[in-house]
């Protein structure tokens, strides 16, 4: 098949999250013998010089970008409020970006169109005008979910209110678009029910993250223990929130029972606030060089999320790793754990200081779930099985 993926930021280089999953995808059908050609919105958030990529990749995706200024900008945010569109979706909005497609959909016969995250879902009424081709929405999240749990946590009134606003045209926008594409990949079961019970009619499947086993080297380190970290882009907001509310919540009971305990904080983009954070135990690190090596120097990783859909890359990588993770059930959510087996699950702060206490006074218990957690990764997130089954999905909708 000839897959055109249009992706709302660079897969490449594979940093976070979400080029995660879309660089996955990417890789596992070039694997299979298909052919996908890649286009990427290039933001300020986000931005990738393509001649500094591998020869490699841009040979096999045909890789290209165009450059769209997504940074909120205060005018038209407050401008916004007048108005019933989503300015998460309108800041992803381009002429120059929607010329890009028209001229490759004009130059090429796809068998699919499919599109990375509902910010690039304005670009449909483009692609039904100049191609037939089937449209297929990856959706990585239900966007508006994320949003309504971050009003859940908020605390300040005049913010709130304007994440209610977000949130509503958001899901406006959102809820709009699932019957005008042809079928949609949920990453989670649950977002996939969600999208059914929302109205829609088309086809629907779960598609989660795979994990490319063979490409996460061996540990040639000893872990410290327990080793305690944190590793996600601090620029998503419910990484900075959850860390806020760790920090805040947490952290002060744990080193009050055992000072002892370290806990370290890496990713990108961390900001001002904690990079000037002076909390005993706290060791701030910011990106790391290689994020595999980085989780296999540690035992027990900690995800406090408290607002989230769709499912977490990070925590499948620490599993492929071996790590024990101590998640909340939103953090967790769309992945097949088994609490206490392969993961353990905390939602409060007695219960995260309860369940690291767990590892500490048991060992053998926590490197017993990381091994489980392993295990589970290699049964049911193989890259080459999803990619097989979301082929199935595609050829499924040519007929």
């Amino acid at each position: 098949m000839k897959i055109f993926q249009i992706c709302s930021k660079s897969p490449f280089p594979p940093k976070e999250g979400g080029p995660i999953a879309m660089n996955n995808i990417t890789q596992g059908l070039l694997k299979a013998g298909h052919s996908v050609k890649v286009l990427a919105i290039n933001t300020p958030k986000y931005f990738v010089e393509a001649t500094h990529l591998p020869k490699e990749y841009l040979n096999n995706t045909g890789f290209e970008t165009v450059f769209i200024n997504t940074n909120i900008k205060v005018s038209k945010a407050f401008w916004n409020l007048f108005s019933n569109k989503s300015y998460n979706i309108e800041r992803f909005i381009s002429q120059d970006f929607e010329e890009k497609i028209k001229q490759i959909i004009s130059e090429n016969d796809f068998d699919i169109v499919q599109l990375e995250s509902m910010y690039v879902a304005p670009y449909i009424e483009t692609i039904r005008k100049y191609s037939k081709t089937k449209i297929i929405l990856r959706a990585h999240n239900i966007e508006h979910v994320i949003w309504q749990r971050l009003i859940d946590s908020c605390s300040s009134p005049v913010k709130k209110l304007y994440l209610k606003h977000l949130t509503k045209t958001l899901k406006k926008f959102e809820l709009g678009v699932l019957n005008k594409v042809d079928g949609i990949a949920a990453i989670t079961p649950c977002d996939a029910k969600y999208f059914v019970q929302a109205g829609c009619v088309k086809p629907v499947i779960s598609i989660p993250i795979g994990i490319d086993n063979n490409k996460i080297p061996a540990a040639n380190q000893e872990r410290e223990f327990p080793g305690l970290f944190h590793l996600g882009s601090m620029n998503w907001m419910p990484n900075e929130e959850g860390i806020y509310w760790f920090l805040e919540m947490v952290w002060p009971g744990l080193i009050k029972e055992l000072p002892e305990v370290h806990l370290h904080l890496a990713g990108r983009k961390m900001p001002q606030w904690l990079q000037q954070i002076n909390m005993p135990g706290v060791n701030v690190q910011g990106e790391v060089k290689n994020a595999f090596e980085f989780m296999q120097s540690k035992t027990v990783m900690i995800v406090p999320l408290l607002a989230g859909s769709g499912m977490r890359v990070k925590i499948i990588e620490g599993m492929a790793c071996g790590n024990t993770i101590i998640s909340t059930s939103t953090g967790a959510e769309g992945i097949s754990y088994t609490d206490g087996v392969n993961i353990l699950i905390a939602d409060t702060p007695d219960e995260f200081i309860q369940q690291i206490k767990k590892c500490i006074d048991n060992p053998s218990k926590c490197v017993e779930i990381g091994k489980q957690a392993q295990k589970l990764v290699a049964e049911e997130y193989d890259n080459d099985v999803i990619t097989g089954r979301l082929v199935e999905f595609y050829e499924g909708m040519k007929k």
